[in-house]
C-alpha cells in the first residue's frame, strides 16, 4: 500500500496531474466557438449567462452550444449553477488563473516581475497597456 501512496506523491510531485490539466484546457479554448464562449462568460463576471442567452449572443444551436459548455465544464473552466429553470454558467476565473500561473511558472529566469504585465487584467481591445522590459 505505502509503495502506491510513494507512486501517487511521485506523480503529483512531477507536475504531470498538473500539466495534463493545462493541456486539458487549452485543448477546450482551441476551438474558436469555445472560446467566444469563455470570453463572453468573462465580460458577464459576476452574474453569468443562462446558456440559452450564450448561444444566442453566439449565433449557436443549444444543442452545439450544450456540447461546448460540457466540454469546457469538463477542463473546469466554466461553473453551472441551477437557478430555477434556467442553468447559469460563469467563468471559472481560479482556474483560468492557475492555467495562467502554470504557464508562466519559470517565466523570465524567475523574475516573476518581469511577468507581472501576463497576469493583470488589460483594459478593452485597442487600450492595452504598453508592456515594456
Amino acid at each position: 500500500m505505502s509503495n502506491l501512496l510513494d507512486n501517487f506523491q511521485y506523480i503529483y510531485k512531477s507536475g504531470y496531474m498538473e500539466a495534463e490539466n493545462a493541456i486539458l484546457a487549452l485543448a477546450a479554448l482551441a476551438q474558436s466557438t469555445r472560446l467566444g464562449v469563455f470570453r463572453l462568460l468573462v465580460k458577464h463576471e459576476p452574474g453569468g449567462l443562462a446558456a440559452g442567452d450564450i448561444a444566442k449572443a453566439l449565433e449557436v444551436p443549444q444543442n452545439t452550444m450544450s456540447a461546448h459548455l460540457a466540454i469546457l465544464a469538463r477542463a473546469g473552466l466554466v461553473i453551472s449553477e441551477r437557478k430555477s429553470r434556467s442553468i447559469i454558467y460563469r467563468a471559472n476565473l481560479a482556474a483560468f488563473q492557475d492555467l495562467t500561473s502554470f504557464m508562466v511558472e519559470d517565466c523570465c529566469g524567475g523574475r516573476a516581475d518581469l511577468c507581472a504585465p501576463v497576469s493583470a487584467c488589460k483594459p478593452a481591445r485597442g487600450k492595452r497597456a504598453k508592456v515594456t522590459a
